[in-house]
């Protein structure tokens, strides 16, 4: 297999053409800077941001350090960020986690981690991230009390059938009535 950015990841047949996939559906490897970055920011601001301010803040008991700690977080995040771009230029395969882990320990390895993955860090940050919507969303319904464990929850269990629904879990697709395929 050759190692040129062209053709690195792509076999080639004898007969020098690309091979081609007989009936099947392949991703496109593209994405932009403006898509890299909303990927990116999405997630820190959909997910982290908004659960741990209050917390650094009471533990740090000041702003200036408050900010401090938040400085040290995004360089180490940023010091992680590049680590895993470094993977991603030098094992240039699809799978991700599943990929570099699997290329260093083994397959096993990266299978497990993939399951781990899929059963319990995926959905873990999915709860956590619906659970800390529901608590924004409701706070100010509620400002003299704490707000209600019951409609914390129902909110949340809302927010994620909507973030996943049934037709999606189950790779079901809706036609409306009298659509063609």
């Amino acid at each position: 297999m050759e190692t040129d950015p062209k053709t690195r990841g792509n076999p080639q047949k004898k007969g020098g053409k690309e091979e081609e996939e007989e009936g099947g559906v392949a991703l496109k490897k593209e994405i932009g800077l403006l898509s890299a970055c909303g990927i990116i920011v999405g997630n820190i601001i959909g997910s982290g941001i908004f659960v741990a301010p209050r917390g650094v803040l009471a533990h740090a008991g000041a702003v200036g350090p408050a900010l401090l700690v938040w400085g040290l977080s995004g360089a180490l995040t940023a010091l992680g960020a590049l680590c895993y771009a470094e993977l991603g230029v030098a094992l240039p395969r699809p799978g991700g986690d599943y990929a570099y882990v699997g290329h260093a320990f083994g397959p096993l390895v990266g299978f497990l981690r993939l399951w781990i993955s899929v059963l319990v860090i995926y959905p873990t940050n999915q709860a956590v991230i619906a659970l800390t919507f529901a608590n924004y969303v409701l706070q100010p319904l509620f400002p003299t009390c704490g707000t209600p464990e019951a409609a914390l929850r129902i909110l949340a269990a809302a927010c994620l059938r909507e973030s996943c629904p049934k037709s999606r879990i189950l790779g079901v697709s809706q036609k409306k009535s009298g659509e063609k395929r």
